[in-house]
């Protein structure tokens, strides 16, 4: 044996290359691509036949029956629309709900014979058709043969035959096509593909067997029909609304809404699922992780998009990420509300809007709000991080859970604003609302979070000069103060905060916070004992631009005089109680008698606060002090939401359908400096698509009168709504009521 080493020598690695790399397919890993877009499909020839093809193409089919003629009966006022509440859609299409029968008149080219002829209605979505995964069904008129879904005549006359079909309460959601099948001796004739035979099947709240069955007409008509809407904002003790229309009807908004589900990639198998849509869908709302439909912006500054405060109605929002293929600018929690309601209710999933007064953020789950005082008592900014939405809008949507154990199904919270990743992505549920009124925050999704959001403290912690942290007042009935949503019906607003929280200091209360905490929800224990002065600031009715007096109220409870060091703070805050400048400060000191009452006022000037407004002009007084003969803290918080001045909304004309009618917006600048780039918005459901107007200047005490001409198309009562917007003057609303007659 040789002493030569003759081991090869290694040789550098070939250099990476260059250029764009190859596209990731799923060769290797499966036999093809997961269908996940409605939007493509597949040519099924009109004859194929059973084995090899015939060597000189088609034979004669004389003999056989021949397809002369498909009527999908799919025009508003046949019954098929009618029966399934899909009439107001403005589409050529069919559109019904699946667990419902609807009709299909055939016309062949001789008598249907069933003892000779055999026929079936296949209904095929997306791109790659298979009868295990409920893409292809074949349904047929015999009853002795039936697939998922039930077919029968139901009615013959002639060479015309009327077919029902019935489809499976769990069936995919979305669009389908139709063909109709006949079976030969050598293969199957079918009809060609023509966008005629196009049908949307959607979820079915009135089908008992569908997920998302509603047994209350009231609530059914409100939650599905309904595309007017309100929205409710403002402040606990001083609530305002905006009109809102939903347009879940208008043209482009269903095929928008199933754009949504394509570019998330959902896979169609599993879009006949509420759980499963309503969760992708929360994610697809927001832009954050998937270049959904909305960008959120809380700034102030809107150059390159609308205004959040802007938007009258969700159509413009929904048909311009369809046609644009880009998230749409820009949205708060109330605009990702409103567009996620007119996207459930577009689908069939009963869905309203829901606003929660003093909405707390909590990212860490530990169920507390955290305020840090000085040792004086007075709020320490840099420490305190924690903040409370003056209110906050999320979505209910009502389902069974199966999932779940019993009892939790019905009404469900979904929320699309981007506050907290769940499973990686910002969205939030579906969560059941009895899971959070029970403290059950245990179960899927997001229960922790909105049980949170509803119920956490507010704690004030004194902060020593060492650094350590004592809790001085804990206010438990602070954060989640009222629920509100629309009344079914009508247009007041119906209180659902029961249907949260059981109500406080109960012994309902006690155990449900219990149970949370088994779950891991760590409450503040501690209970410091109560001040013998109470703070009381009432309820202001305050304009944009007045000058004004806050009244503080001290209230000595003791036999003893008491002295306060006060502390005053005015702050300009978003309303998600981030606040933006502070623009009053006052520490009076305070001396009140044994068991009287002392009102210190505060004169707070339009020059002091003007200058500071964000777009909701909330005005938040956080008055707190210490007690200098028992060292204990008193607080109290008011935010004060300065009133905008309103634009007139008038509706003039015949009031009937196809007759031409005209629609005025009357505004008047209230202010002595000039309002510039100003947009005027003004929509109204079925009678005026959504339309816009813009002023490079409103000179102060100036007048503008914009009108528009518009032909309703329906009748009924609904509401023209507009809204002014520029970067000086946020949130104008106006509206005027309008009856259509035949």
């Amino acid at each position: 044996m040789s002493d030569k080493d003759t081991s090869p020598t290694p040789s550098p690695a070939p250099p990476l290359p260059t250029g764009p790399p190859p596209k990731v397919t799923n060769r290797g890993r499966s036999a093809g691509p997961t269908a996940s877009s409605n939007s493509d499909s597949t040519d099924i020839p009109d004859f194929e036949f059973y084995g090899a093809p015939h060597p000189r193409g088609v034979p004669p089919l004389t003999e056989f029956l021949d397809i002369s003629g498909v009527d999908m009966m799919r025009r508003p006022d046949e019954s098929n629309k009618v029966e399934h509440h899909t009439m107001y859609y403005n589409s050529d299409n069919l559109i019904v709900r699946r667990a419902q029968e609807f009709q299909v008149k055939i016309t062949f080219d001789r008598p249907y014979d069933s003892a000779r002829d055999k026929i079936a209605l296949e209904f095929v979505i997306g791109s790659s058709p298979q009868y295990s995964k409920g893409t292809y069904i074949p349904v047929f008129a015999t009853k002795e043969r039936q697939s998922s879904w039930a077919g029968r005549i139901t009615h013959t006359s002639g060479n015309e035959i009327t077919m029902g079909i019935t489809p499976a309460a769990n069936c995919i959601v979305g669009k389908y096509h139709m063909y109709v099948a006949v079976a030969t001796t050598y293969g199957i004739r079918r009809t060609r593909k023509e966008k005629s035979r196009d049908l949307y099947i959607l979820f079915n709240p009135w089908a008992s067997d569908d997920a998302v069955f509603l047994d209350d007409e009231r609530e059914r008509e409100e939650c599905v029909m309904t595309e007017m809407g309100i929205i409710y904002h403002g402040a606990y003790d001083d609530i305002a609304e905006r009109d809102w229309n939903y347009g879940q009807f208008n043209y482009g908004v269903l095929d928008a809404c199933l754009y949504i589900m394509d570019r998330s990639e959902m896979p169609i198998t599993n879009r006949g699922d509420p759980i499963k849509v309503t969760r992708k869908a929360s994610a697809m709302m927001n832009s954050r992780d998937d270049d959904g439909v909305l960008v959120g912006n809380w700034s102030g500054d809107y150059t390159y998009g609308v205004a959040p405060t802007s938007w009258t109605g969700s159509t413009d929002i929904l048909l311009t990420y369809a046609s644009s293929k880009m998230p749409v600018c820009y949205a708060q929690c109330w605009v990702y509300a409103a567009v996620f309601n007119t996207f459930l209710r577009c689908l069939g999933i009963p869905s309203r809007v829901v606003t929660n007064y003093f909405s707390a953020h909590d990212n860490d789950g530990n169920l507390k709000t955290d305020i840090i005082l000085e040792e004086g008592g007075r709020i320490d900014r840099k420490l305190t991080k924690d903040s409370i939405w003056n209110y906050h809008c999320w979505n209910e949507c009502y389902m069974t859970r199966p999932d779940l154990p019993a009892g939790f199904g019905g009404w469900q919270v979904v929320d699309a604003t981007p506050q907290e990743t769940s499973d990686g992505m910002y969205r939030c549920g579906p969560a059941s609302v009895q899971a959070i009124k029970h403290g059950q925050i245990c179960f899927p999704f997001d229960a922790t979070f909105v049980f949170a959001e509803v119920n956490s403290d507010v704690v004030f912690y004194s902060r020593r000069k060492d650094g350590t942290m004592e809790p001085v007042k804990v206010n438990r009935t602070h954060v989640g103060r009222m629920v509100l949503t629309k009344t079914p019906g009508d247009l007041t607003r119906r209180d659902i905060t029961d249907q949260y929280k059981f109500s406080e200091g109960s012994t309902e209360e006690r155990t449900v916070l219990e149970k949370a905490d088994e779950y891991g929800c760590n409450r503040e224990k501690s209970n410091p004992p109560l001040a013998d002065v109470d703070l009381v600031v009432p309820t202001l009715e305050v304009s944009v631009g007045d000058d004004f007096e806050l009244s503080v109220e001290f209230i000595n409870r003791s036999n003893q005089q008491r002295t306060v060091d006060t502390y005053i703070s005015g702050n300009m805050v978003y309303y998600t109680g981030v606040t933006r400048s502070e623009f009053l400060f006052r520490d009076p000191t305070v001396e009140i008698d044994p068991n009287q009452t002392v009102k210190e006022l505060v004169a707070v000037k339009s020059s002091s606060y003007m200058r500071h407004l964000v777009e909701q002009a909330n005005l938040n007084f956080i008055i707190t002090g210490k007690v200098q003969e028992t060292g204990q803290i008193i607080s109290t918080m008011k935010i004060v939401a300065l009133r905008n001045p309103k634009i007139l909304v008038e509706v003039s004309g015949g009031g009937r359908v196809n007759e031409e009618m005209m629609a005025s917006v009357q505004f008047t600048n209230p202010f002595t400096f000039s309002l510039e780039s100003v947009y005027i918005r003004m929509e109204g459901p079925g009678i005026m698509a959504p339309k816009s107007k813009y002023y490079r200047m409103i000179p102060g005490g100036s007048s503008l009168t914009w009108t528009e001409f518009f032909t309703p198309q329906r009748v009924g009562t609904t509401r023209m709504i507009a809204t002014l917007d520029c970067p000086d003057l946020r949130q104008v609303y106006g509206q005027a009521t309008v009856t259509i007659k035949p």
